[in-house]
């Protein structure tokens, strides 16, 4: 892609530029925002100390600068943006746009570590103009970083210091290569950011490998903004710089030739202890192609699922929608007919689609899901949209798509106890990085309310190339699994992969089954996940997680049960927290020998007997526990879907309960005909 490249100056954007270059971009044009009055202001978005320097950047870079002043004056400053006139984040959208006008390109590169601040309001920009965020340092290792930095020749000095540990006489104008040591240092004594994302310190780079000049300051002065006998506040203020010519000369790519820069696959095949190795027999696994992945539902036969619309209600603000179908044969009006049933349902329980916390989309054809995302994309276009799942399963022709929706709406709460409403939480990271992948679209990575944290589906992209990585399911495992711990990290520092409590794994083959649970075994903890294997994934992957975690999941009991009807097993898998307000359950429903047979009416009903019995256990007559069930049977087997409708809408006359039921290829054994995945809210 050809891009623009946001510059302060520091170390970040320069830095950057290069990793946007190793990932096989094209820098086109420099762009920067001047403080107003030609000095330094106090701005929540951009850099302003060093602003002197930024020409004789753009002239070491050889690359056309654009440029426009800003006041640093911010208007809204919550968690979320909306254009704002005279905020200082319409200047970067009005420069960005100008820009437009001049050069044709598709992403800007942009130099954010951490500051969720500053990456919502780049990406609201981004948005505007159709151009892709490129923070390929987003949410690196701090001193892993610095220490990648140094090694890359990146040459910054410290321009200014405001923060306990750091002093204007000291430290202003030395080489971070120099400081390192004490960043790390004061780190461990303060909790200093090793890379100044706290706003401890700012820098210049004088030099780089993307430079062809180097920059020599001549002249400056020390300005003290704070004389803190604990944390003084002082910067450099630039009088005379010049540029002194490197030879050879070479082009932008060239200079990067020899340094130890990695690509986007480099970050991870080779990054520390969550490195995957790339085995060279995994590299030959089999990887499905958009010509085979239908071949073994083509003759399967499938059966019109009979259910339509259900939910219930939470007297704490939960709402759980089932079983929303789309019927039309034409993809883009089924999924229009399922969300218009969703927002009706929603409305008539007093909720509306921005309360919505999680969407799961079975569709009957994969290769139809960009059509059917435009139409998801035109309904869900608010700020932080819900988490999301879509995998293909094979549907009755007369409904290619199928919806369940988890919805909250605090204001329900605080009407009916007084209590201050529950503020939810919603991360929704939009730029391309080497973290986890982006979510470019409508939908968000994690939405937590209160200790509960929905996770959308992940799967194995390299997040930096947003392609799958290379290699089969082995790597495709470990990948995922680390985005799922990645993204729990973020929403919440002390969250892990640990406190998953329940999920679903859906795979390609059922093949693949036995090593997925191989690897979740390794690095999880009691969380009970279902497996299940279905027609296709986005993107061909082979393997999807989507799971839930508990901000307290170590207070959850954990147990095995089951019992034995005939021939048939029921398998169960409990998990329960202390104050027993939240139960999940997974079901397996097993016949213990190979010959076909079918599952009786009898069976049907003891199994649903038997798991809401587990499911609301300490709860069995409280009006406020609200349950939902997800049924998967396998298409292989002979399951009267008919008989399995009419058990729950008896059963619903007596729990508040709420289903969907879904068609698959097969579960996670080959006698498994049935299985259940149960939730119960308070």
């Amino acid at each position: 892609m050809k891009v623009v490249a946001l510059i302060s100056g520091g170390k970040d954007s320069c830095f950057n530029m290069m990793q946007c270059i190793a990932a096989g971009h094209e820098i086109v044009a420099l762009a920067n925002l001047r403080p107003y009055a030609k000095t330094e202001i106090d701005s929540y978005m951009y850099q302003s100390v060093g602003y002197e320097a930024i020409d004789l950047i753009a002239q070491a870079l050889d690359l056309p600068l654009f440029r426009t002043d800003t006041r640093g004056t911010s208007y809204q400053q919550g968690k979320t943006y909306a254009p704002t006139e005279n905020d200082e984040v319409e200047d970067l959208f009005t420069l960005l746009r100008d820009i437009k006008n001049d050069l044709n390109y598709e992403a800007v590169s942009v130099g954010a570590i951490l500051s969720d601040y500053q990456r919502v309001r780049v990406e609201n920009v981004c948005i505007r103009l159709n151009i892709i965020p490129l923070a390929y340092l987003w949410r690196r290792d701090q001193a892993e970083l610095l220490e990648e930095m140094i090694k890359c020749e990146i040459d910054a000095i410290i321009i200014k210091v405001a923060a306990l540990g750091l002093e204007p006489t000291r430290h202003l104008g030395r080489s971070l290569r120099l400081v390192e040591p004490h960043l790390l240092a004061m780190h461990e004594k303060y909790g200093l950011n090793v890379c100044g994302e706290g706003g401890e310190y700012e820098t210049l780079t004088i030099d780089c490998p993307l430079y062809k000049s180097r920059i020599v300051i001549e002249e400056s002065e020390t300005i003290i903004h704070s004389d803190d006998s604990i944390a003084p506040v002082g910067y450099l203020k630039l009088n005379n710089m010049k540029l002194e010519l490197k030879l050879p000369s070479l082009d932008l790519q060239n200079r990067l030739t020899g340094l130890p820069l990695k690509d986007s696959d480099g970050y991870v095949t080779d990054y520390g202890e969550e490195a995957i190795d790339l085995m060279a027999n995994e590299l030959n696994e089999e990887v499905p192609t958009e010509d085979d992945s239908h071949v073994e539902n083509a003759t399967l036969e499938s059966k019109e699922i009979c259910q339509d619309i259900n939910s219930v209600k939470s007297g704490n603000g939960w709402l759980l929608v089932g079983g929303i179908h789309g019927t039309s044969e034409n993809p883009y009006e089924a999924v229009r007919e399922a969300m218009d049933k969703l927002k009706y349902e929603l409305v008539s329980k007093d909720h509306r689609l921005q309360n919505i916390c999680s969407i799961n989309m079975y569709i009957s054809n994969m290769t139809q899901f960009a059509e059917l995302n435009r139409l998801y994309s035109e309904v869900l276009n608010h700020v932080n949209p819900p988490t999301r799942a879509c995998v293909e399963v094979p549907l009755p022709n007369n409904c290619p798509v199928v919806l369940e929706a988890i919805s909250w709406n605090g204001n329900i709460t605080a009407n009916a106890t007084g209590d201050l409403q529950t503020e939810r939480h919603t991360m929704h990271v939009q730029s391309v990085s080497h973290w986890a992948p982006a979510c470019i679209g409508p939908y968000s990575q994690v939405v937590k309310v209160e200790d509960l944290i929905h996770l959308a589906g992940q799967i194995a992209l390299v997040p930096g190339s947003m392609q799958m990585v290379k290699g089969g399911i082995k790597q495709q495992c470990k990948l995922s699994l680390r985005h799922v711990g990645r993204l729990l990290k973020a929403m919440e520092p002390n969250l892990t992969i640990r406190d998953v409590v329940q999920g679903v794994c859906y795979v390609s083959k059922d093949r693949y089954i036995e090593i997925a649970n191989k690897y979740w075994e390794e690095c999880t903890n009691n969380s009970i996940i279902d497996y299940v294997v279905v027609s296709n994934l986005p993107r061909n992957a082979l393997v999807e997680w989507h799971v839930w975690a508990h901000a307290h999941n170590n207070q959850f009991e954990y147990e095995e049960t089951g019992k034995c009807i005939e021939n048939w097993s029921i398998s169960i898998y409990r998990r329960w927290n202390y104050e027993n307000n939240i139960a999940a359950i997974v079901c397996h429903v097993d016949h213990n020998e190979h010959t076909e047979t079918e599952v009786t009416s009898g069976i049907l009903k003891e199994t649903l007997s038997y798991v809401l019995n587990k499911l609301q256990q300490g709860h069995e007559y409280d009006p406020n526990s609200i349950c939902y069930l997800k049924f998967f049977y396998s298409v292989k087997r002979n399951i009267p879907t008919q008989n399995l409708f009419d058990i729950i809408e008896e059963m619903r006359n007596t729990v508040q309960l709420a289903y969907t039921i879904i068609p698959v290829l097969a579960l996670k054994s080959e006698n498994t005909y049935l299985s259940i995945c149960g939730v119960r809210n308070q």
